[in-house]
């Protein structure tokens, strides 16, 4: 089985002064905008890093929900931010790392199988297969 999800993107003029919109299939962003002012300069609207740090604390959520059925429990919740960083490289740049900080509530596990689980999904996960870069962890198990 395999499922296609599309996003797209519009980009008008130049690098410094241009400027995009981004958009996803299902509609949930709709001609978003983004530039050089919003990616480098912290001016509002979106930016490619902040889209995949969206998209992989989802997955990761999802896969670590997944995981969890498969050992017996549902969590009360799952809470997670990846943090994208992104970083000069030579001429151009690169992304160089994700940090997942997660925070869930899950009745009756214990600390170590949390652990094991939570690891398991940070490798597991599909967007985090599709990185070529260092994927952290930062997890707590709410009491």
């Amino acid at each position: 089985m395999t499922i296609k999800k599309a996003g797209s993107a519009h980009w008008s003029g130049s690098i410094k002064e241009g400027k995009g919109t981004v958009s996803t299939e299902s509609g949930a962003l709709k001609e978003n905008p983004y530039g050089f002012n919003t990616r480098f300069e912290g001016q509002p609207g979106t930016n490619p890093e902040e889209l995949l740090g969206a998209a992989h604390a989802a997955c990761f959520s999802m896969a670590f929900s997944l995981m969890l059925g498969n050992a017996g429990y549902t969590a009360d919740s799952i809470d997670t931010k990846a943090v994208v960083s992104l970083d000069q490289d030579g001429d151009g740049f690169t992304v160089s790392g994700v940090h997942l900080v997660t925070e869930a509530a899950i009745p009756g596990i214990a600390q170590d199988e949390f652990d094991s689980i939570i690891n398991s999904a940070k490798e597991g996960c599909p967007v985090s297969k599709l990185y070529d870069t260092e994927i952290t962890l930062s997890a707590t198990l709410k009491g």
